[in-house]
């Protein structure tokens, strides 16, 4: 005889997201607030990790996080200096900075009520969340994005991840973070190609959730493509807002379901970053992954004309290109390559191919199949548009 046991688990998380700037001046309390005390009530212990290139940016940086820790108003101590450790897709392609992370919280006894503060781009955040999520089954983890796409969208989101067999983010956790902190000082010394990075996640989110949001970022392109601060403040604090609010409200924030509207544009941008070597950006794949999908979505009857021309032209004001000759690549027998994206975005969340497509500005649909000629099309305009030729498909 057969008998069981089923209860359903429920887990509330707070989702904290912060704005404010200068975050390490002595006037700035929020940090100190956020780790004054752990659950004992004596000094919480923290392990900080900085990018390296956010080091050479900031090379005050460093001393300024020692500094601020050692304020009578900070109840809290650093367990060493900070680490500085590199940045980029480099952080997530092997598990490096993992074990470094790990062995550090291992031997300052870093526990569950003590925080690893990471300050960096969306990959070393990344990799850190997941070394937080993985040591002790879960280190308290405070993100401090320092740059427009990780405050925007990746750093405010509650996925951390490694790289692994040639596969995006193939090994990781849904770990929400203990605190965001966007602190809008980082984006003002960034390079102009990566403070234009956030923005197209802007666009991405504007046009599956938002069509105010949509108008309103494409009535302040001057100021954007001139990376106006104010301007870019407000649009990458949306963007943030409506991904924050995708993963509280949608019923599925650990991705249980095969669906994942967020990632719209991203199975092509993942398999083009893979293609590239990673010398294409993950802002610029966006950028190539959206228009395809978009155009994709006017061909397959779905999204008008007039709409993808919107769309395509925003993409272009804001500085990205619309294609890419490696988006017509093909292999021996005249396939696509970069339709292989398909099945691995598929298989990395599971059960049936679930692609995000456009039905009208601030709207998106799920669709299941994806037509192959179609999509070859689609290529093939994206490349008239761009006046750039592909090789033959």
């Amino acid at each position: 005889m057969t008998t069981s046991l089923e209860r359903t688990i429920k887990v509330s998380f707070a989702h904290r997201i912060y704005f404010t700037r200068c975050t390490f001046s002595p006037q700035n309390h929020l940090l100190a607030r956020l780790v004054s005390a752990s659950a004992s009530g004596s000094p919480a212990k923290v392990l900080v990790v900085i990018d390296q290139g956010v080091v050479r940016t900031f090379p005050l940086l460093v001393d300024q996080v020692v500094s601020y820790f050692s304020l009578e108003s900070c109840q809290a101590r650093l367990v060493c200096p900070p680490l500085v450790a590199l940045g980029g897709e480099a952080a997530k392609n092997n598990s490096d900075l993992v074990d470094e992370l790990h062995r550090q919280i291992e031997q300052h006894g870093v526990c569950r009520h003590s925080y690893l503060l990471a300050i960096g781009g969306g990959a070393l955040l990344d990799a850190a969340g997941f070394a937080a999520a993985t040591a002790h089954r879960g280190v308290r983890h405070i993100r401090l994005p320092t740059t427009t796409l990780s405050q925007a969208d990746g750093g405010v989101g509650v996925k951390n991840g490694i790289n692994a067999f040639g596969k995006k983010n193939f090994i990781g956790t849904f770990s929400p973070p203990f605190a965001v902190i966007n602190d809008s000082e980082f984006l003002s010394h960034l390079p102009p190609v990566e403070k234009r990075a956030g923005l197209i996640e802007a666009v991405k989110v504007a046009l599956i959730r938002d069509a105010a949001f949509f108008e309103e970022i494409e009535h302040s392109t001057d100021d954007l493509a001139l990376l106006a601060n104010g301007a870019m403040e407000r649009i990458i604090r949306r963007c943030a807002e409506l991904h924050v609010r995708h993963i509280a409200e949608s019923g599925d924030p650990f991705e249980f379901g095969s669906a994942r509207p967020l990632d719209f544009g991203h199975w092509s941008a993942h398999k083009l970053e893979q293609m590239s070597a990673f010398t294409i950006s993950h802002g610029a794949a966006v950028a190539l992954g959206l228009a395809l999908d978009t155009l994709y979505s006017h061909k397959r009857g779905m999204f008008s004309g007039v709409a993808t021309d919107r769309a395509l032209a925003l993409i272009l004001k804001l500085g990205f290109s619309i294609f890419d000759p490696l988006m017509a690549q093909i292999d021996p027998t005249g396939n696509l390559l970069l339709l292989d994206g398909l099945e691995e975005f598929r298989e990395h969340l599971g059960g049936e191919l679930t692609v995000t497509l456009l039905k009208e500005i601030g709207r998106g649909v799920e669709v299941r199949e994806i037509d192959a000629a179609l999509m070859r099309e689609s290529i093939l305009e994206l490349a008239r548009r761009s006046k750039l030729q592909p090789v033959a498909i």
